[in-house]
């Protein structure tokens, strides 16, 4: 038996989780992490659900408040990556910088043997001699879950195997489906709760909004082709990938000139941004397809390129959640950044977001932010 604390959402995934860990006999702590609470959230009734469900359940259930933490890294790094051109993943920092981070440390400094959360991922324990380390201790890594369609092993990159030691995610073996059955069959009061959205642990948010109330306007030019084809509000309301849409105004003369047919106007996308000359650069799908990607502040569990170089094994790039994992051709340093070449086009790559690398069993062996 082991002391075990869970994260509990509030959600039907940290339920069941909770659920399943004190059936099996362990001292399960419910903890709901306080990160942010504001206006028009879900976060009071996110807590009414968790300690409705853990006194149910019979455990013991606490507050954690970090909302002040949570503000000073995530919600910071928020609108600092956009204000800076870059689009940023706050999921990752969330993992990395809360639950994994601070709610860890504590757990630990608590006493408990283990943190669980709902998340669907497993962790898989290699020697360190498989992935040529010196020592010969276990090494803790990430695989993506069962259920591919829920897989969250991409947000979770950046958790490292010394943090993974202490971590479980009992629902990685599970589908959603199975998940939600299990908590109907438990009669727990959320197990068919929505799936919480948006931003992690701040929920669905009107990114536009927050982003004007926060860092304003600031109009630049749109360009295609090289030329000037109309008007833009801030560089930080267009991401990479993403369709033309209100924060942006073409001209149609102007479109006419480079070769675009306005009677039959094709869809338009965001390909790339000047953040220097504050423009947003626009095109046609196949303008903004690529096949390399660059990467900074790379890192990887166990010597996997020089593994990868020598054995010819196969490891695979994704550039966003449950987006396609593209065989990787090769691996290359070059001043402290990583050049990544694709066996096929990749689409939508966008600088501040996170590419990892994935072997071909599914497990995360790397991964860098996209510059």
């Amino acid at each position: 038996m082991k002391k075990i604390v869970v994260g509990m959402s509030g959600g039907v995934d940290s339920s069941v989780t909770a659920a399943i860990l004190a059936k099996q006999g362990h001292e399960v702590t419910g903890v709901y992490i306080e990160a942010y609470n504001e206006p028009g959230c879900r976060a009071d009734e996110d807590k009414r659900d968790a300690l409705k469900v853990a006194t149910q359940l019979g455990i013991s259930f606490e507050v954690l408040d970090l909302r002040k933490e949570y503000r000073e890294s995530v919600v910071k790094y928020f609108y600092d990556e956009y204000k800076s051109g870059r689009t940023p993943n706050p999921d990752i920092v969330c993992n990395l910088e809360i639950k994994f981070g601070l709610f860890l440390d504590w757990a630990l400094e608590q006493g408990y043997d283990k943190v669980a959360t709902g998340h669907y991922a497993r962790i898989v324990e290699k020697q360190g001699s498989e992935l040529n380390r010196q020592s010969s201790e276990p090494c803790f890594l990430l695989q993506s879950a069962v259920d591919a369609g829920k897989d969250q092993s991409y947000f979770l990159w950046r958790v490292t195997p010394d943090r993974l030691e202490h971590v479980l995610f009992p629902l990685g073996e599970m589908t959603k489906v199975q998940v939600r059955a299990k908590g109907k069959e438990l009669g727990l009061p959320n197990y068919d709760k929505p799936d919480s959205m948006g931003v992690c642990m701040m929920g669905e948010l009107d990114v536009a909004r927050k982003l004007r109330e926060e860092l304003g306007e600031r109009g630049g030019e749109v360009v295609m082709g090289g030329e000037e084809v109309g008007k833009h509000n801030g560089l930080w309301f267009s991401t990479v990938g993403q369709r033309v849409g209100q924060e942006i105004s073409l001209k149609g003369q102007a479109l006419k000139a480079v070769g675009i047919d306005t009677t039959k106007m094709p869809a338009l996308y965001v390909i790339d941004k000047n953040v220097e000359e504050n423009q947003v650069i626009i095109g046609k799908k196949e303008d903004g397809e690529v096949n390399q990607v660059k990467l900074k502040e790379a890192r990887w569990y166990g010597d996997y390129p020089r593994l990868w170089r020598e054995a010819g094994s196969a490891l695979r790039l994704r550039i966003r959640n449950l987006g396609k994992m593209i065989l990787i051709s090769s691996l290359e340093e070059n001043n402290d950044e990583w050049v990544i070449r694709l066996e096929k086009d990749v689409w939508g790559v966008a600088a501040g977001q996170s590419a990892v690398v994935y072997d071909d069993e599914g497990r995360v062996v790397g991964g860098g932010e996209i510059v």
